[in-house]
């Protein structure tokens, strides 16, 4: 028996919402803060800001499970500062992420935070894994608002 192709979802980032985790933070900054990024502590627990390649991810910005006056109009347009969103996380969910500009990733790898939030390969037993890739896509080497990917999350 062959295997269905998961396909990405319309105007959502949750495609399998096993043993799905769901905190609503505040956002404190709105620098690349687009559904579907690595998120971060910002200055308090209570507020997020999205992950430096460095930094210590724990969580995906949602989308539709952030109240409708909070969020974006889309999983394509950025949230705005104070906003009151979903933050989520949880072993094996699956949703979409957004790959780095010059990343070629396979279905199976491990993938790790870059810049501004997005994933990029592991290198396994050195970098955080927070992801594993749910289909192989390569992205552009200058595209700097990221390729959308599925992904199973890790964390």
């Amino acid at each position: 028996m062959s295997e269905v192709a998961m396909v990405q979802p319309t105007n959502k980032l949750v495609v399998d919402s096993t043993n799905l985790h769901v905190q609503t933070k505040v956002v404190e900054t709105v620098a690349n803060c687009f559904p579907g990024r690595m998120v971060a502590r910002g200055t308090g627990d209570h507020d997020v800001l999205v992950c430096a390649a460095a930094g210590h991810g724990y969580g995906w910005l949602g989308y539709e499970h952030t109240d409708k006056l909070n969020r974006p109009a889309t999983v394509n347009t950025i949230y705005l500062v104070n906003a009151n969103a979903a933050i989520i996380n949880g072993a094996g969910i699956i949703l979409v992420g957004c790959a780095a500009a010059g990343a070629t990733i396979t279905k199976g790898e491990r993938l790790t935070m870059a810049a501004a939030g997005m994933l990029t390969p592991a290198v396994v037993g050195t970098d955080d894994v927070v992801a594993i890739a749910e289909e192989s896509i390569t992205t552009a080497a200058g595209d700097t608002s990221g390729t959308d990917i599925l992904v199973r999350s890790v964390i």
